[in-house]
């Protein structure tokens, strides 16, 4: 039984423990790091737009979004939504266990054949995000490999850093996107031992694409598997949507692609497509597979409807690239500087994180726009942005009211302009 003495220790301990954390948060906010999560309900059929939520039910606002990653507005799409509706009728609303354990639904494995078919490969594995599917994918096959060291991209995202640290293995980072480092390390390494490549397509925070082939031609020299993040190109790039690697011809080189579900597909969820027996490796091996309730069925099926659809259908990513231009070249015209990149995401370059919050505060609350801001640590310190993703569903006022917003707070903040192309 717990006597009043404990409690009052208890209750010490705790009080410890907040005024570290409280501490630790208000560093944050003075630095200008501190994150606030912005309170949206999408509208179905309309978006961008959305309702924002700030300060209890009697204060909704209607905003427009030009920061979701839902890239073609998939997640709202007819055929998608009427492959949900169905499979939870079907189905009801949860997987109801592992996938070892009564949770695999044949929609699981309808997916998983797309998926395959989508990359060119054997199989494919489903994971419930992108994040899970490169972390378990990556700590499996590194920590299991016999000796292996992993060769991995200095601008890889978290989740394959954090896969890569749990596996133990030795790790060298190569230069961004720089073959020629890649290959120096590999050529320092012994011939027989094994070796991963780990990389992505599309960059998420600066927009740049890799150079895939010269990369692949560099690990085929030195037998070395590659891994390849496409989370920002499935859906958009290729001739159905299978990413960077298929509109370069380049899928059947790649050892793994992996892949989301929740960005131009538009719903949720992770993969790997690979080999028949390197798939199966991972599903009997990755603890982040086994141990975790599969997705629900009817995600899996409107996963399914959304990649079927953009395997056959060029009008959104036409749509997609034109609405990416008509921003670029609107933001060119106003002076707002942005970096320059071959990909879909625009990011416009603060360099502060303080005004950087304050610009993205004052677009949602003067002009209902909505653009998170983007600190450290995502992107380092006085790189601080605001990342835009146009949509097809952005119409040509709503891409005049963010530019002509935008124009008039860099004004208020005296920040500089870039030259105006003649």
């Amino acid at each position: 039984m717990t006597t009043n003495d404990d409690t009052t220790a208890g209750g010490a301990a705790m009080s410890t423990y907040d005024a570290f954390f409280t501490a630790q948060l208000d560093q944050l906010r003075e630095e200008g790091h501190y994150r606030v999560f912005a309170e949206l309900e999408r509208k179905a059929g309309s978006f961008p737009r959305a309702r924002r939520y700030e300060g209890g039910e009697a204060a909704v606002q209607e905003v427009t979004v030009w920061c979701s990653n839902d890239y073609l507005g998939m997640g709202q799409s007819r055929p998608v939504l009427d492959a949900m509706h169905a499979a939870l009728d079907e189905c009801g609303a949860g997987a109801g266990g592992t996938r070892n354990i009564s949770g695999t639904n044949h929609h699981h494995v309808l997916l998983e054949r797309e998926l395959a078919d989508l990359h060119g490969k054997e199989s494919a594995l489903l994971f419930t995000s992108g994040y899970v599917s490169n972390w378990a994918a990556l700590s499996t096959l590194a920590a299991r490999l016999p000796d292996c060291v992993v060769l991995s991209d200095a601008g890889n995202h978290a989740s394959m850093i954090e896969g890569i640290r749990h596996s133990r293995a030795e790790r060298q980072v190569f230069r961004h996107n720089d073959p020629e480092d890649l290959d120096r390390r590999l050529s320092r390494l012994d011939p027989d031992r094994c070796k991963l490549v780990a990389f992505e397509s599309v960059y998420s925070m600066d927009g740049d694409i890799s150079p895939i082939a010269e990369i692949c031609e560099v690990a085929e020299k030195h037998n070395a598997m590659t891994y390849l993040d496409e989370v920002h190109g499935v859906g958009l790039y290729g001739p159905r949507g299978g990413g960077v690697a298929e509109r370069e011809g380049l899928m059947d080189r790649l050892t793994v692609i992996e892949g989301t579900l929740g960005k131009a597909y538009g719903v949720m969820g992770g993969y790997i497509a690979a080999s028949n027996a390197l798939c199966d490796f991972v599903r009997s091996f990755a603890s982040g597979f086994i141990f975790t309730t599969a997705l629900p069925p009817a995600i899996a099926a409107g996963a399914c409807a959304s990649i079927r659809h953009l395997k056959v259908s060029e009008m959104e990513r036409a749509r997609h690239r034109e609405r990416v231009a008509k921003v670029r070249s609107r933001l060119n015209s106003a002076g707002i500087p942005m970096l320059d990149n071959p990909s879909h995401i625009i990011p416009v370059m603060v360099g502060d994180p303080k005004k950087c919050k304050l610009i993205s505060d004052w677009l949602l609350d003067n002009h209902g726009i909505y653009v998170q801001p983007i600190n450290y640590p995502t992107v380092p310190k006085g790189t601080e942005r605001l990342r835009l993703t146009p949509s097809p569903v952005h119409s040509d006022e709503d891409v005049d009211r963010l530019v002509d917003a935008l124009s008039e707070i860099w004004g208020h903040c005296a920040l500089a302009r870039t030259s105006v192309a003649a």
